[in-house]
């Protein structure tokens, strides 16, 4: 059976799908109920209450491709998945752990995973109104996430199974991002060819590929006080350049002024010179040419915000964010032009 629209429909075969999965990884475990729960638009995410599972895990995550569309690229949450089982484990880094899956009948029958229920908040500080976080909370966290990162990044890609996926290279990712330009109105997309010229005409040399996540902030991890529980929405990982991650992580600093912050008042996040020597104190490399990233970041957020604008749009729904970020569109691709330089 294809199920397109209709949730219910949906949620009740995913429920009856589940539990016949469910008896694979807990023999005599049953599903009680299956709800939704909030989640991004790559994939669907629903919590399913569980009996006769081993203790802890009562509650599970489970992550659905979206019906109608093929699951691949970020809506292959079973290649989020493999990566998410070579990581359980790896000293240093925390990702909830695969439980099992159905791989499905795309697109009659989406493939899904379960995953633990890992305890925690997800809050990108600089994103909420000031106060939400203790500052000496949000300063830990992204201290101990900065150290994680170093940790991921140094699993050797070449050791594992999937080292057989593709290399991003720096240049593949302005590839990227000015595809992304080109599919948007030329409102949005004012100036963003002499920085792409300029990215191009100073592209670094490669750094040895590693397993990046590619959303990579405080927002996109689960916390409790001071530490980072897990990492979770693992949804555009690539084997790419580590410094795509870590300046994606500084953006997200007050140091940044990350235009959708609804203020600019302190938050407590360390600056971007503290988060990069812990990570590079963790990872024990240095990471050169930082400031190249640091553009291809800005280039990035102002492509990817322009995508996200385009279709609020098309949907007749600008939110409150998206209205902050229009107007700094172009700002993003003159702070980047600064940090390249203006002469080639």
């Amino acid at each position: 059976m294809s199920v397109v629209a209709g949730s219910a429909d949906l949620t009740t075969q995913l429920t009856e799908r589940a539990a016949v999965a469910l008896r694979g990884w807990a023999p005599g475990a049953a599903v009680d109920s299956v709800e939704p729960l909030t989640g991004g638009t790559s994939s669907l995410t629903y919590v399913a209450v569980l009996s006769g599972a081993p203790a802890g895990y009562e509650r599970v995550v489970l992550k659905v491709a979206p019906p109608g569309l093929e699951p691949v690229r970020n809506r292959d949450v079973l290649r989020q998945a493999r990566l998410m089982q070579l990581l359980s484990g790896v000293p240093g880094v925390r990702v909830p752990k695969v439980l099992f899956s159905d791989k499905g009948a795309p697109t009659a029958r989406q493939p899904f995973v379960a995953m633990e229920l890992v305890p925690g908040e997800c809050v990108e500080p600089v994103l909420v109104p000031r106060g939400a976080l203790p500052a000496g909370q949000v300063r830990a966290r992204a201290l101990d996430a900065a150290r994680m990162l170093a940790h991921l990044h140094r699993v050797d890609p070449k050791r594992t199974a999937l080292a057989v996926e593709p290399v991003v290279t720096p240049g593949a990712e302005v590839d990227r991002w000015t595809r992304a330009f080109t599919t948007v109105p030329e409102d949005l997309r004012t100036g963003y060819e002499a920085v792409e010229a300029r990215l191009r005409a100073t592209l670094p040399a490669a750094m040895m590929p590693v397993f990046t996540h590619g959303d990579y902030r405080l927002g996109n991890t689960l916390c409790d006080a001071d530490s980072v529980n897990a990492v979770i929405d693992w949804e555009i990982w690539s084997l790419g350049d580590p410094r795509v991650d870590i300046t994606w992580l500084t953006f997200f600093t007050d140091e940044a002024r990350h235009p959708a912050s609804p203020s600019q008042e302190p938050t407590g996040m360390p600056g971007k010179a503290e988060l990069i020597d812990a990570y590079q104190e963790a990872r024990g490399e240095r990471l050169p040419e930082l400031g190249w990233f640091e553009a291809l970041t800005k280039y990035k957020e102002s492509a990817a915000t322009a995508l996200l604008i385009k279709r609020g749009r098309k949907a007749d729904h600008l939110t409150a964010m998206h209205r902050r970020m229009l107007p700094a569109l172009p700002v993003l691709l003159e702070e980047a032009m600064e940090l390249l330089g203006r002469r080639a």
